[in-house]
């Protein structure tokens, strides 16, 4: 009883660094805060119901991880790839602090494993030269040498992949994922590419 309780302090100590000291910080999307920490304490509380009653806990956990999964396959607002991360770290520490059969250690020694994991995978300086961005562009460009030309122009970096997602020779535009790292731009203002699409009025 005990080891239980200082799992379920252990998980709400880890949550909580998980979305007001990595995520918040760093990305500042304050609707996902709430659905990190419902998912963290719904599955805590459900894993631990579960792990005292007949019903096998491999069953509860199955379900637990089939709950989340159509959460992020139905969600309504589009998730970044961090963001599915953050909600599967959410899930698996809440999975961890119901697991009182197993060592208080060694789930803290996980939970923390976790933490560090998104601390330097999420690190803002970690490849920060490199972007991905779905640029909009007001000219329809067929070849693909001329068009990795051009981004490389318009973005002032180093193309690795573009990808034409549509090509509209009517309205003369052109929709292409780009993949790219920047050389000789400031990073701030290479940020803000990252965010918004680009435009280009070149023809």
């Amino acid at each position: 009883m005990i080891s239980q309780l200082v799992l379920f302090a252990i998980d709400i100590c880890a949550v909580a660094i998980l979305v007001f000291g990595l995520y918040f910080p760093r990305h500042r999307r304050r609707d996902l805060v709430v659905a990190y920490l419902g998912v963290n304490i719904g599955v805590l509380a459900v894993a631990s119901a579960l792990s005292t009653s007949d019903v096998g806990a491999g069953l509860g956990l199955g379900m637990a991880l089939f709950g989340v999964l159509s959460i992020i396959r139905l969600r309504s607002t589009e998730l970044d790839q961090h963001e599915v991360a953050y909600y599967f770290s959410a899930l698996a520490l809440g999975i961890l602090g119901a697991l009182s059969t197993t060592s208080v250690w060694l789930n803290g020694g996980l939970m923390a494993l976790i933490l560090a994991v998104l601390f330097f995978g999420d690190h803002p300086r970690l490849l920060r030269r490199y972007r991905h961005q779905i640029l909009v562009l007001d000219s329809a460009i067929t070849d693909h040498v001329k068009l990795i030309a051009h981004l490389e122009q318009l973005l002032d970096a180093r193309v690795y992949t573009a990808t034409v997602q549509r090509l509209d020779l009517v309205n003369e535009t052109t929709v292409v994922d780009v993949r790219y790292a920047l050389t000789g731009r400031d990073m701030t203002a290479g940020r803000s590419l990252a965010v918004e699409p680009v435009h280009s009025g070149a023809h």
